[in-house]
């Protein structure tokens, strides 16, 4: 008897002679760049490097796509991006020690946010390898060390063969949920050697799936369709999942309100008659979010920016769906269902019952009223009237993406995304210099629309070196620079705590002479002509700045009453 898992495909006879008698001058880099062709890549990010130098001549006899960033941090951010985008793992070519090292932020975004990148990094010589100080360029003693806490898995390779394996199982593990960034290293002499080895063509390298437990699902099921007064919690999960429509059916089934956070913006449509929209960082929606008897909490872990600073204490029985088992149950008690946001949600959908509460979008309009009457209270039409300017001018399904500036700040809370998968911030570990390299990434994945950039001027200078990538490459990027002469959001943190500040304050360059010292045409704009400014560079094509000089203040928190 034949089973299925006893069949093995056999070459055909061209198959064959094309294995017996591979193409000359190729290398070992040549078998990378083959494999992600075969694994289904079309475009790569990086920076060359002397040791690195393997992959890149590989790339010219490739069909693979490059795209070169001025640093290896924001090339990890490109990468980031274009994995959010797309869905599909993205690669980011490295090179030994300092340039390697320089990614680590970028992959920590990347690890947090759950974007699949695909990080290849060389290595010194494997005569080097296992700890030894040989005094190689860029030797570390233990150069996967370094990477080990910070992305979900690495892969060392060590001889030729173990290439097209090594890449198969790393984009495997990227891209199974929670998608995230993992590392490969392969050694400089693998790389530069010639090789005999058959060219590599199509690899099988299916993620798994994390599928929901169905006793558990029946049981959350139960919960939800008996509750009183049902809530969700929506975050990036779903967003990644692809599952906002599930999502929105399950919601006016159960007649529950839904919240997104700032990770999940655009995961529920921001004008339902459900939505919350995503005001997490307000006592009002945390009190409603304690009232509820049942709470659906879908891929999130209610961290420090969801949880509204910790102090979110839920009253009811939680349910949790979390495909990072890391994250099940981590702050609160719950129902833990490991899973992916849209499998379990398509359990759900299955089995809940439909119920009616023909008071939940009333409840919805007072919680938006009172929120809306705290921060009218505040005098802060500035910052409004600014945020409300830059909705104005993206077209619809146009992506934003946001460093951490205090108009992002703002964003998290009050934009209106307009759809999922389209509002990304680096909120995820916070750190500068995100928004332009990132957006650079998302142009590449997709040339049918203008991608717009925001970020305050400290974290413009982490970045200003991709002006020089976003003109070679004719990329279609919009950068808002909103200049306040310092670390704006820092800036309020010191005066609030110590009376004064210190350490926050920036020389201001004139960005609209350096952006066009870059070739890319700049413009200064004020509040009163953002929209029209700003929507005219977006409907121009290729990279272009736009300078806003303002002070704008962030709305008072609630996590500190009382």
């Amino acid at each position: 008897m034949t089973h299925d898992h006893d069949l093995v495909l056999r070459p055909t006879a061209a198959q064959t002679e094309a294995a017996l008698d591979p193409p000359p001058g190729r290398n070992g880099g040549d078998l990378v760049v083959e494999t992600l062709s075969g694994l289904g890549a079309t475009t790569v990010f990086g920076l060359p490097g002397q040791h690195a130098l393997g992959m890149f001549d590989a790339l010219r006899r490739s069909s693979l796509q490059y795209v070169g960033l001025r640093v290896e941090n924001n090339a990890g951010f490109a990468a980031d991006a274009y994995g959010r985008i797309t869905g599909e793992a993205a690669p980011l070519l490295l090179s030994t020690g300092p340039g390697a090292l320089t990614s680590l932020a970028a992959l920590q975004e990347a690890r947090a946010a759950s974007a699949p990148v695909l990080a290849i990094s060389s290595q010194i010589p494997t005569a080097g390898l296992g700890g030894g100080r040989h005094g190689y360029l860029h030797e570390l003693p233990d150069q996967q060390a370094s990477f080990r806490g910070v992305v979900k898995s690495v892969h060392t390779v060590r001889s030729q063969s173990q290439i097209p394996s090594a890449l198969a199982a790393a984009w495997e593990s990227a891209l199974t949920a929670p998608h995230g960034p993992v590392w490969v290293e392969i050694p400089q002499d693998v790389l530069l050697a010639e090789t005999s080895l058959p060219v590599v063509t199509a690899m099988d390298a299916a993620p798994e799936e994390v599928v929901p437990r169905p006793e558990l699902t029946a049981v959350a099921a139960h919960l939800l369709s008996t509750a009183a007064r049902p809530a969700i919690i929506a975050g990036g999960g779903v967003v990644r999942a692809d599952a906002s429509g599930k999502l929105r059916l399950l919601a006016e089934r159960l007649d529950a309100p839904v919240v997104t956070t700032f990770g999940g913006k655009g995961a529920f449509p921001w004008n339902h008659p459900l939505s919350l929209q995503s005001w997490l960082e307000d006592r009002h929606t945390t009190d409603l979010l304690e009232d509820a008897d049942v709470l659906l909490v879908v891929g999130s872990g209610l961290g420090e920016l969801s949880s509204n600073y910790h102090t979110f204490k839920p009253r009811g029985r939680m349910i949790q769906i979390e495909a990072d088992l890391g994250k099940l149950e981590s702050n609160h008690p719950a129902l833990g269902i490991h899973a992916d946001a849209r499998l379990a949600l398509s359990a759900l959908l299955e089995t809940v019952d439909e119920r009616s509460d023909p008071t939940a979008p009333e409840r919805v309009r007072t919680l938006l009223a009172r929120v809306g009457e705290r921060i009218a209270g505040q005098e802060l039409t500035l910052e409004q009237d600014v945020l409300a300017s830059v909705r104005r001018a993206l077209p619809d399904g146009s992506p934003s993406f946001w460093d951490m500036t205090i108009l992002a700040y703002w964003a998290w809370s009050a934009f209106d995304p307009r759809g999922a998968n389209t509002m990304h911030s680096a909120q995820g570990a916070g750190g500068l210099g995100y928004g332009f390299p990132a957006a650079l990434g998302a142009a590449a994945a997709d040339l049918s629309r203008p991608v717009l950039a925001v970020s305050g001027d400290g974290g413009a200078l982490y970045s200003i070196a991709e002006l020089a990538t976003a003109k070679q490459y004719g990329l279609d990027v919009t950068w808002l620079i909103i200049d306040d002469g310092g670390y704006g959001i820092l800036r309020e943190y010191m005066t609030d705590a110590f009376g004064e500040a210190t350490a926050t304050e920036l020389a201001r360059p004139d960005y609209v002479a350096l952006a066009e010292s870059f070739g890319v045409p700049g413009i200064r704009t004020t509040p009163e002509s953002l929209a029209a400014d700003l929507a005219k560079a977006l409907a121009t094509p290729g990279p272009s700045v736009v300078l806003l000089p303002a002070v704008l203040r962030m709305f008072a928190p609630t996590h500190l009453d009382g």
